[in-house]
């Protein structure tokens, strides 16, 4: 199993900083190129750049009075959260469908199902251990 993790492009956490204006505030953010990438693909599809997506998300998340005090985690978790959910069968991984047309509140329920599913489902004891 491991092999599949240590074995992957080692470009993929390779920390970038990149330098963007926020609100008329330059700034910078550092993530692996891993999500950088991930944050390409979803900017892709609602025909942003990325500089206008991060910018997005961050002025939604003050409009929402959301605490931002560590916003490059909330980044990875956006990341995540958007392949979970392609996982989950919830979206498509493809640029025809903009994410900003979807029925947010329905994939956020899916998605609480889904994992709620995970949850328990991981909360058992494993009976077929190889």
């Amino acid at each position: 199993m491991c092999s599949l993790f240590i074995n992957a492009d080692p470009n993929l956490w390779k920390s970038t900083t990149r330098s963007l204006r926020i609100d008329g505030v330059v700034t910078s953010i550092r993530m692996e190129t891993f999500f950088w990438n991930i944050l390409q693909e979803i900017a892709y599809r609602d025909d942003l750049a990325i500089n206008q997506l991060i910018t997005k998300l961050y002025l939604e998340s003050l409009d929402a009075d959301h605490d931002i005090g560590n916003f490059t985690s909330f980044l990875r978790v956006c990341c995540t959260r958007y392949l979970s959910m392609v996982a989950d069968g919830h979206i498509q991984r493809d640029s025809l469908h903009p994410l900003g047309d979807m029925d947010a509140q329905n994939l956020i329920t899916k998605e609480a199902h889904s994992l709620a599913k995970r949850k328990s489902r991981f909360s058992m004891p494993r009976t077929d251990k190889h």
